[in-house]
């Protein structure tokens, strides 16, 4: 009898477990789940009103009063903190561009190298003159002695391989290529992903699909290099129909893009192609 009661008593305790699991959610649970699902709506990333990408160091005029010069460079700014994404081929006019359009040494947090080539890091001891007080995020391919060189001005180094965060929704695609490794700027914006390449060596859609990869969300706006200088006609075209199949919204070619190139991307994007040269500041309004 002892025994039945025991199994009695432990049914019934199953019985209201089940009960109480399954049992309809409180109004407080209902308004938890709710609200769970609504930031699950939200979007995410960086405030796209507080992005703005200004141009530093290109070879394609924008602004007469800053000076053009073979090479990139730029700052990003909305993030947690400034970056700079390369610096240019010499250093003395990546620091006058930089004073005439108002932005002082002493406002970047982070550099990001994307290459080795020296129309993209020549300017960079000019500006470590200026302001050591930096993290510099540089691909692992780099030579030792050129890191040395900058962990002498004080400078943290960190060594990029595969894709990582930057800092706060600010990712580097890692290194990518065979024979020159290069890595892309991903800024993830409540509006879309903005994607920044240097050069662009590894292939621009390559680039894009590894950004798409990293952070799967549509791709609002793709500047920079694309390397297409001396490019035929039919590959530009090619290059541009893999990057609408992409979903590439706004394109920004400049640098090494080539003037052939650039006037094939303002055909087919049309209100879409943001003419990008030194000097030029993209802001939310031309990306809407």
């Amino acid at each position: 009898m002892k025994r039945k009661t025991i199994i009695i008593n432990f049914v019934a305790f199953v019985v209201a477990l089940v009960l109480h699991t399954t049992a309809p959610p409180s109004f407080a649970a209902k308004r938890g789940l709710s609200s769970m699902r609504q930031a699950l709506r939200q979007p995410t990333g960086i405030d796209l009103k507080n992005i703005t990408v200004t141009v530093l160091y290109d070879n394609n005029p924008y602004r007469m009063d800053v000076a053009a010069g073979w090479g990139f460079s730029c700052v990003l700014k909305g993030p947690e903190k400034t970056i700079l994404f390369d610096t240019g081929g010499n250093g003395t006019l990546l620091l006058g561009n930089m004073r005439a359009l108002g932005i002082q040494p002493t406002e970047i947090g982070i550099i990001v190298l994307s290459h080795i080539h020296g129309d993209h890091i020549g300017g960079l001891f000019s500006f470590l003159r200026e302001n050591s007080k930096v993290t510099a995020y540089l691909p692992q391919s780099f030579p030792m002695d050129f890191k040395e060189k900058i962990r002498s001005y004080g400078t943290e180094v960190v060594e990029i391989n595969k894709a990582a965060g930057i800092c706060r929704d600010v990712y580097s695609t890692g290194e990518l290529g065979v024979y020159l490794e290069e890595q892309a700027l991903i800024v993830n914006t409540d509006g879309g992903l903005i994607i920044i390449t240097g050069c662009a060596h590894p292939g621009i859609v390559n680039v894009v699909e590894k950004a798409k990869e990293v952070i799967s969300k549509e791709v609002l706006l793709v500047s920079g290099g694309f390397h297409l200088l001396g490019n035929s006609e039919y590959e530009i075209q090619e290059v541009a129909s893999r990057l609408k199949a992409l979903g590439v919204e706004y394109v920004g070619p400049c640098h090494c893009s080539g003037d052939p190139a650039r006037a094939l991307f303002k055909k087919a994007w049309g209100r879409s192609f943001l003419d990008v040269g030194v000097g030029r500041v993209i802001t939310v309004r031309d990306l809407e």
